[in-house]
Order: C-alpha cells, then structure tokens, then sequence
C-alpha cells in the first residue's frame, strides 16, 4: 500500500511538473508556489469495523498540510493553478482503544479572480479536485491499513498575495473543501478547511 501512495505521489508531482513546462511556453506570466500550513476538518466520523465490529465515534484533530502548486495569469484579474499536496488528521474515540489516521493526497484544479491593488493582490477561489485517501486504524482489535481510495470534490475560499519583487511574492490562502471517500462502506466527509501560507517565484 504504500509503493501504492508514493507511485500516486510521484505520479501528482509529475504532472505539476510537466504543467510548469507547459505554462512555461507561455512566455509570462507563470509561477510556481510551496504552501504549508494546517487541515482543520469540520466533521467527525463513525466506524462500523472499529474494535470488534462495533460502531464507534471518532474526533478529527487538525493535522499538517502542504502543496506545491504551478499557475499561470491569463489576464490581470484571472490566474488558473494547478497543484498536488498531502494532508492528514487524527481521529480517536472518547473512551475506547486505538486511533486512526486519515491521509491525503489532493490532486487539484483551481481558477482565481483577482484585485489587484498595487504589490498587494487578495482574491478568491473555487475549484475541483481529485483525493486520493487512505485510512489507518491502530491499537485496537482491528488494525489495518486501509484501501486507498480516490473521490473527487470541490473547494472555496479566498486569499491575497504579496509582491516583493517582479519575481517573488508570499501570501496567505483558507480555503474549504467537500469531499467524501469510503473504506469498506464506512464514509468518511473530508470537509474541512485548509489554511496556508505560501512563497512562491514567477517567471
């Protein structure tokens, strides 16, 4: 399961890669961007296979979150960015044994509309994307490393960026995203926020 992952992972990275190549030709106007900052999911779950078979509750806690993101400005007011990350979150029940761990790596399409106001330019955003999940239940009696599935949903939000330079900016960005995988009939709502600050160079 994980050479599973990481073939995902390199596969994601490959095809930002091959977007910076193409954008590129474009002749202007392209960056390129490192995001970090948390997941904060909105919702908490149940299991059905958690110790013994029997239904339990589970908390989401934020966890980590990164991507790596190409774009390109087709106007002033108008950039579409393509973008591969991972984030996760930990879930644990209120009495019980065991934790899970959810893991993701999001695959996503994303327009922006800016205004822009000199080097400070906020925006907002709406996407789609592809999220490739996989669940890991441990320290109870049913511990395993889930199937990795793939679901696709839709994010929002809105941000702002900085202009250092003609070549360098950094900003913030929250965005929400709607999504929901399976694991062996158990759903699980990956609504959340995603909140990010990021550095990124145009060229």
């Amino acid at each position: 399961m994980k050479s599973t992952r990481f073939l995902v992972l390199i596969i994601a990275l490959a095809l930002v890669s091959l977007s910076a190549t193409a954008f590129a030709a474009l002749d202007s106007d392209s960056y390129i961007a490192l995001k970090g900052g948390v997941y904060s999911p909105s919702d908490s779950y149940e299991l059905d296979n958690f110790n013994a078979g029997e239904t339990t509750h589970l908390d989401s806690k934020t966890g980590f979150a990164g991507e790596v993101v190409i774009g390109h400005y087709f106007l002033p007011v108008l950039a579409v960015e393509l973008g591969a990350g991972y984030f996760e979150s930990k879930g644990s029940p209120a009495a019980a044994p065991g934790e899970a761990k959810l893991k993701v790596v999001p695959v996503v399409a994303t327009g922006k509309v800016f205004l822009p106001l000199g080097p400070f330019e906020p925006y907002g955003l709406f996407g789609i994307g592809a999220y490739i999940s996989d669940l890991e239940l441990d320290g109870n009696t049913d511990n395993f490393s889930g199937s990795t599935e793939i679901t696709y949903g839709l994010h929002a939000g809105a941000g702002f960026n900085i202009n250092l330079s003609n070549d360098f900016f950094v900003g913030f960005e929250g965005k929400y995203l709607w999504a929901e995988p399976s694991f062996g009939g158990d759903h699980i709502k990956l609504n959340g926020f995603v909140s990010t600050a990021m550095i990124g160079t145009k060229f």
